[in-house]
């Protein structure tokens, strides 16, 4: 027993350095990345691939979870009869897929897939990345159907589909907001009058509360922000931003702004106690100073016009800024990477060298993780990106060209629009074939 005791601590001390990243946008849903033991420059050659897979077509990026990595993709029929449904009703008939693989090797565990008919532009595939939590896996396809699965063999749990459940339609860009686990509560964004933001039981589907009305739910996840001592849940839907009780679904207050098009993609923040942040493509930027008791916010600043390259505060298109020393950078809406002053709107600067583009392309983007001191930045090229930002500007520290942009946009740009997860000193990283591991540890 006391030869066998080291080797259990040792054990127990390396599992607990290896984070997960068992949703979008990380553990803490910050997109932060807080794994010690990383590599400060890439090996020649680019970071080690450690597995590849192959996968089907989507945007929803990996989580990962133990010793599990879960991924959602869709393959199209291309069958004769399919052709004939398609031409007679505009649907496009295919499958779409949840995936459990191997962390350590990539090998296929298990997949369970089941038929869904698409009728959203860019129907490449799934847009949200899978939830995990504990033995429950959560996905949520492009057409609205919310899917509970083991995470043992993928055995359905419980489902609920949202178009059926809530009498909604498809709005333009697919279903794509990411749900979020709250306590026993799992919230998601769904649609149709009273039920924009619905919460279900996470263990047994029974539906909680819903809430809000609007003529389309958006694609933002909902966020949790902590203001004066309690928990705002903020649902941003392209008609105002709104603050709830979680655990309820009471409002307590609302902000009315239409957002063009229904673009609200990038995910609410705080840039203080106070303050909170909204950005959209079209629109640009919203700053809110919250009020004691949920009062009715103030506004600091709203973008006034926006029209084409003209642009004022942030602009962004699906990427979620980051904040630092009371800065905010992110890419702008014709991929400018731009640097701003959180509190009074002012641009710092504006580069096009961190996505690589020859001048300013529309709905150009970049993914931005921070880690320690630096940042990990993946862009729409299938680069990966060592930088540092600040105030006095954009420092590129490495640079690594990993998985190809095998996707396209409606100008038939190739691109790779799929956040990457950071986890067991790895990226995980996909696009429209495959899904890649790269080391991105520190040598000893």
């Amino acid at each position: 027993m006391k030869k066998f005791l080291p080797l259990v601590i040792l054990a127990s001390s390396l599992t607990s350095h290896a984070e997960d990243w068992p949703q979008w946008f990380g553990p803490q849903r910050d997109g932060v990345w807080h794994e010690s033991g990383i590599l400060e420059k890439f090996p020649e050659g680019g970071p080690r691939v450690l597995w590849r897979t192959p996968i089907r077509r989507g945007y929803a990026g990996p989580a990962i979870a133990g010793e599990r990595v879960y991924l959602m993709d869709r393959e199209v029929d291309r069958s004769a009869e399919a052709k004939r449904e398609s031409a007679r009703t505009g649907t496009q008939p295919g499958k779409e897929r949840l995936l459990c693989l191997n962390a350590s090797d990539g090998t296929v565990i298990w997949e369970k897939s089941y038929p869904c008919a698409y009728t959203m532009s860019y129907p490449a595939g799934p847009r949200v990345t899978p939830l995990v939590n504990g033995e429950r896996v959560y996905s949520s396809g492009a057409e609205g159907l919310l899917v509970c699965r083991s995470t043992t063999d993928g055995t359905e749990l419980w489902k609920h589909d949202f178009k059926e459940r809530f009498q909604a339609k498809t709005q333009t860009w697919g279903f794509a907001a990411s749900p979020l686990i709250h306590g026993d509560l799992l919230i998601c964004l769904a649609a149709g009058k009273g039920s924009i933001a619905v919460a279900f039981h996470k263990e047994t589907g029974k539906e909680v509360w819903r809430a809000l009305s609007a003529g389309q739910p958006g694609y933002c996840p909902p966020r949790i922000v902590k203001h004066g001592g309690r928990e705002l849940l903020i649902i941003w839907h392209p008609e105002s931003v709104n603050a709830l009780d979680p655990a309820t679904g009471k409002l307590f207050w609302t902000i009315p702004w239409k957002i063009r098009f229904g673009l609200t993609i990038p995910m609410p923040q705080m840039i203080d106690k106070d303050h909170l942040f909204l950005s959209s493509f079209y629109n640009g930027s919203l700053l809110l100073r919250l009020k004691k008791n949920n009062g009715t916010p103030a506004i600091v600043y709203r973008t006034n016009k926006a029209s084409e390259r003209q642009t004022t505060h942030l602009h962004g298109i699906m990427n979620t800024m980051v904040l630092r020393d009371g800065h905010l950078f992110g890419a702008c809406s014709y991929g400018q990477f731009r640097c701003m002053e959180a509190l009074t709107g002012k641009r710092v600067w504006e580069s096009l060298e961190p996505i690589a583009l020859d001048g300013p392309t529309r709905w150009g983007t970049v993914f931005v993780t921070p880690h320690e001191d630096r940042y990990f930045l993946f862009t729409e090229k299938g680069d990966l990106v060592i930088a540092r930002l600040s105030v006095k500007g954009y420092e590129e520290i490495d640079r690594a060209h990993v998985i190809e942009p095998n996707g396209a946009d409606l100008r038939q740009r190739h691109i790779v629009w799929s956040h990457p997860a950071y986890a067991r000193k790895c990226v995980f990283i996909r696009n429209d074939s495959e899904v890649i591991c790269l080391s991105l540890a520190k040598k000893n």
